[in-house]
């Protein structure tokens, strides 16, 4: 039997996710929400979704759907997941998995008491070349540094500047660099390293209340971490994995195109980039339905416990550089 998907989110994120889901044979895309019933029903025209929903509580009851993809804005990702969650629904929840840690502890919570999958869709660290990292980790001997950087200037800045307020800088919506872009330089270090010992933060607070850009040095035992993030900048630095045997170095975090292996004793360059055969996003769908197959509660690479320390860091690098949002002072 296919995993039946319900779609939250009618941006260009979910046509990417639609396509990627489309590849996997055991999906059925079945449903989409939105607040409106035209762009619901525009949306559902557009993709041949047979079933368009107004109403999430809806939804959410209906038995039409065995699991949801959520993209709606990160202020929504919580109360939505445990609504569709409490109605026995399985959660595929675009990055970040919520507003702040205390979210994500309630959405574990639900997830738990519901016997479903919750899982955070973060690409990245589910891909071929990830796992080429994983598997030739051990190779650089005793890591001392990871960096990572992803600085992409938003054209949504230019309207800022403008004066009009988009989604991506609004406070309200829980956005911001950390959350949109600096996540993909986190979520990695987490999986590959655990949780760091300490952290120490800067960031460049906007007028709005969130941060543009931020760069961050984590410390953990035996070796130190660099993340630098910006949707106000632009930068093409590749990342690194130093080691006191060599260095593995992707060209960007985001989408893994090129992975090396660089030898410090016998000073070579091996190319240890594994082919995609699939869309960017269909490998966190794969993960997904695998994990509804087999009956698993979670993945152990996107795992709760990973998610919960990313949104733990992104807390305290919040509260390092001053910026709160509304949904930090509000209980589900």
């Amino acid at each position: 039997m296919k995993v039946r998907f319900g779609l939250i989110g009618t941006n260009f994120v979910t046509d990417w996710i639609i396509e990627a889901m489309r590849e996997d044979s055991r999906v059925s895309i079945e449903a989409v929400y939105s607040r409106t019933q035209e762009q619901a029903d525009a949306f559902a025209a557009k993709h041949s979704i047979p079933h368009r929903f107004t109403s999430l509580a809806e939804m959410a009851s209906s038995d039409l759907i065995d699991a949801v993809y959520i993209a709606s804005p990160n202020s929504c990702h919580a109360p939505q997941s445990i609504l569709f969650m409490d109605c026995g629904k399985h959660v595929l929840c675009e990055k970040p998995l919520a507003s702040n840690s205390r979210e994500v502890k309630e959405m574990i919570a639900a997830a738990r008491r519901n016997g479903v999958v919750l899982m955070e869709a973060l690409k990245t660290t589910l891909t071929p070349n990830f796992r080429a990292v994983r598997e030739n980790l051990e190779r650089v001997g005793r890591v001392r540094h990871y960096f990572a950087a992803f600085c992409q200037y938003s054209s949504r800045y230019d309207r800022l500047k403008e004066g009009i307020l988009l989604n991506a800088f609004d406070p309200a919506l829980s956005n911001g660099a950390a959350m949109d872009v600096g996540i993909y330089t986190i979520y990695p270090m987490v999986a590959l390293f655990g949780r760091p010992h300490s952290i120490k933060a800067n960031g460049l607070k906007l007028h709005t209340g969130v941060d543009g850009s931020g760069s961050v040095t984590f410390s953990y035992l035996g070796m130190e971490a660099t993340v630098i993030y910006s949707k106000i900048s632009d930068s093409k630095l590749p990342v690194e994995i130093q080691g006191e045997e060599g260095s593995i170095v992707l060209d960007k975090i985001h989408t893994v195109d090129r992975v090396l292996f660089r030898s410090r004793r016998e000073r070579s360059e091996e190319d240890i980039t594994r082919g995609r055969d699939h869309h960017e996003y269909f490998y966190q769908i794969e993960e997904f339905v695998s994990l509804i197959e087999r009956g698993e509660a979670e993945s152990k690479i996107n795992s709760l416990d990973n998610s919960l320390a990313v949104m733990e860091i992104i807390d305290e690098i919040r509260d390092q550089t001053g910026i709160v949002y509304p949904a930090d002072k509000i209980s589900l």
